[in-house]
C-alpha cells in the first residue's frame, strides 16, 4: 500500500492526476516548493518538506530535501527491526513512493546558447539523491521518474492495491538510467571544449525497435542521445513495413547526399553506398537521371529526394522496387499510388541531424573520431589544365558524392549526375575499372566527364584508364610520392587535375 508519497518534480506533466489519484487512495502527500504550490492551488492537502525537516529551503532553493528526516524515510528497510526502531526513536515516518524528475540540464544542441552560470544552476543535486535512494530501497519504495508511468502505477494500485516487486525493480532500473543519463550530460558539458575528452560518457535512449539487424536473425534498435536531433527526428512513417537496421544505414547516406544540395536532388542508395545521384531543375528529372546511372543496382533502393514527391514522380516511383523512400512531403495522388505497394517504407519530413562524434564499435571498445567535413572550392588547387565553371560544378558535385561512398571510392559524373561509381574496393585502380564498366554497361558517354577519387592516386594507371575513356577533369586529394608523374600524365593527355589537399575515406 502507498500510505505516504514524496513528490518533487520539475516537469509537472501528469502531476495533478498522479497526486489526485494517490490522495483518493488515502496516501499522504509530501511535496517540495513548486510542486507543493501547484497542488495547493488546486485545493489538495499537502505537507511541505520543510514541515518535516524544521528547516526552510536554503540557498535560493539549492537545499530542500537533503535531510535525514527525508532520506531516512526513504531508505528505511521495513523488514529490519533496527531500522524500524531508528525511525521510531527519531519520529520519522517512512515513504512508500518517491516521484522525482530533474532540472532540465541543457542538451548538447543548446550548449552554445547556455552560459556557465545558467548551466551550473541547472545541475540538480537533491533530485538524483532522492531517486537513487528510492531505487536502492525498491524492495519497499516505489521510485518514479517518468510521467508516462503515472497512469499505469495508479491503475495497479487501484486494481491490486500495491505495486509488484517486479514493477518496482523495473522502475528502479529506470531511475538509475535516468540519473546516469543526467550525469553523463553534465560530464559532457564540463568537457565540451575537448574534442576527444579523457573520459567519454555516452547516454543513449531507445528511439524504436527495428525489425531486424543486418541479418534477420539479429535483433536491433535505434538509440539516440536524449534531446539531440537524430536520423528519424520529426520523420513520420506514412506506410510500409517496420524499418530495419540496413534501411537506416541506407537512409542516412541518402539523406546526407540530397541535403547537401540546394537544387532539386535525388539519391539512390544500396548497402549504404550511392548507386545514383543527380541534381536537376526539377525533382522528376533528378530522379530520372539518378536512376539511369545504374538501374540494375537500384532494384530494392533506398531513395531520398529534397523536394516533395509530385504526382508524376509518384507514378514513376510506384513502378520501381523501392524499399525506403524519404521526401519532405507527398502529393496526395502520389501517396495513394505509392501506398499500393505494401512493402515500400514511405517516410516524410524530419529535422537535420546533428553531426557529433563518429563512433565505430570494435571488440571491447569504441573508435572515436571527429565527423568528416567537406572541402570547399576555395581550398582546392588546379595543378594542371584549366577548369571551366561547368566543370567546377560537376567536380564539386562528384566530390560531395565521393565523400559519402565507401573507400576506395571513385565517382564519375557529368552535368551534376553520376555516371558510374566504384565503391568499397581494396585497390583504387579496381575502383576506377568498376566505375568505368558500370558507365559503359548502362550506355553513358564519358566524353568531358569528371572523376572524383576519395584518396590520392599512387600511380598514373587509374587516371590513364579514365582519360582514355573520355574523362576530362580529375579531382583527388594529392599527397602521393608520385604526384608529379600522375600530374604529368594528366597534363600530357590535355586534361585537368585538381588537388583538394584533404582525403575523404569512409569505412
Amino acid at each position: 500500500m502507498i500510505e505516504r508519497a514524496l513528490l518533487s518534480v520539475w516537469d509537472k506533466t501528469g502531476l495533478v492526476e498522479l497526486a489526485g489519484g494517490l490522495a483518493e487512495l488515502g496516501a499522504e502527500l509530501v511535496a517540495s516548493g513548486g510542486t507543493a504550490a501547484v497542488l495547493e492551488e488546486l485545493g489538495m492537502e499537502v505537507t511541505h518538506v520543510e514541515q518535516l525537516t524544521d528547516v526552510p529551503e536554503l540557498l535560493g532553493g539549492r537545499v530542500k530535501t537533503l535531510h535525514p528526516r527525508i532520506h531516512a524515510g526513504i531508505l528505511a528497510r521495513r523488514d529490519r527491526h533496527d531500522d524500524a526502531l531508528a525511525l521510531v526513536e527519531h519520529e520519522i515516518s517512512p515513504f512508500d513512493l518517491v516521484c522525482v524528475n530533474l532540472y532540465p540540464f541543457p542538451t548538447p544542441s543548446t550548449w552554445s546558447d547556455t552560459s556557465d552560470a545558467e548551466a551550473i544552476e541547472l545541475i540538480d543535486v537533491g533530485g538524483p539523491a532522492l531517486l537513487r535512494a528510492a531505487a536502492k530501497n525498491h524492495a519497499h519504495v516505489v521510485a518514479v521518474c517518468a510521467p508516462a508511468r503515472y497512469a499505469a502505477i495508479l491503475a495497479d494500485l487501484r486494481e491490486q492495491g500495491e505495486i509488484s516487486l517486479e514493477t518496482r525493480r523495473e522502475l528502479a532500473g529506470e531511475a538509475f538510467a535516468h540519473t546516469a543519463a543526467y550525469d553523463a550530460r553534465i560530464a559532457g558539458w564540463f568537457s565540451r571544449e575537448e574534442v576527444l575528452p579523457e573520459h567519454l560518457h555516452l547516454s543513449l535512449a531507445k528511439v524504436r525497435d527495428l525489425t531486424y539487424g543486418e541479418n534477420p536473425h539479429q535483433r536491433a534498435a535505434l538509440y539516440a542521445e536524449a534531446g539531440t536531433p537524430h536520423l528519424l527526428t520529426g520523420v513520420e512513417q506514412l506506410h510500409g513495413r517496420q524499418l530495419s537496421l540496413t534501411n537506416l544505414y541506407d537512409l542516412a547516406t541518402a539523406r546526407a547526399l540530397v541535403e547537401a544540395q540546394a537544387d532539386p536532388a535525388c539519391a539512390i542508395v544500396k548497402h549504404a553506398n550511392p548507386c545514383g545521384v543527380a541534381v536537376a531543375h526539377t525533382i522528376e528529372a533528378a530522379f530520372e537521371r539518378a536512376f539511369a546511372c545504374d538501374p540494375v543496382s537500384a532494384f530494392g533502393m533506398a531513395c531520398a529526394v529534397n523536394r516533395p514527391v509530385s504526382a508524376e514522380l509518384g507514378l514513376e516511383l510506384a513502378d520501381r522496387f523501392v524499399d525506403v523512400l524519404h521526401a519532405p512531403g507527398y502529393d496526395e495522388a502520389a501517396l495513394r499510388r505509392l501506398q499500393a505497394k505494401p512493402g515500400t517504407r514511405i517516410l516524410a519530413g524530419g529535422e537535420a541531424a546533428l553531426g557529433g562524434l563518429d563512433l565505430k564499435r570494435v571488440p571491447g571498445g569504441l573508435l572515436v573520431q571527429e565527423r568528416d567535413a567537406p572541402v570547399g572550392r576555395e581550398m582546392m588547387e588546379v595543378v594542371c589544365g584549366s577548369v571551366s565553371e561547368a566543370a567546377w560544378a560537376d567536380l564539386l558535385f562528384a566530390w560531395d558524392v565521393c565523400r559519402q561512398t565507401t573507400s576506395n571510392a571513385i565517382v564519375l559524373a557529368a552535368a551534376r549526375a553520376t555516371l558510374g561509381i566504384g565503391a568499397g574496393q581494396v585497390s583504387r585502380v579496381d575502383a576506377v575499372r568498376i566505375a568505368l564498366e558500370k558507365a559503359r554497361a548502362h550506355g553513358h558517354s564519358l566524353g568531358g566527364a569528371v572523376l572524383a577519387s576519395d584518396g590520392f592516386f599512387p600511380f598514373a594507371d587509374g587516371p590513364l584508364l579514365a582519360l582514355e575513356a573520355g574523362v576530362s577533369t580529375i579531382v583527388q586529394p594529392g599527397g602521393s610520392k608520385r604526384d608529379a608523374e600522375v600530374v604529368a600524365a594528366v597534363e600530357a593527355a590535355g586534361a585537368a587535375m585538381v588537388f583538394t589537399g584533404r582525403r575523404h575515406f569512409r569505412h
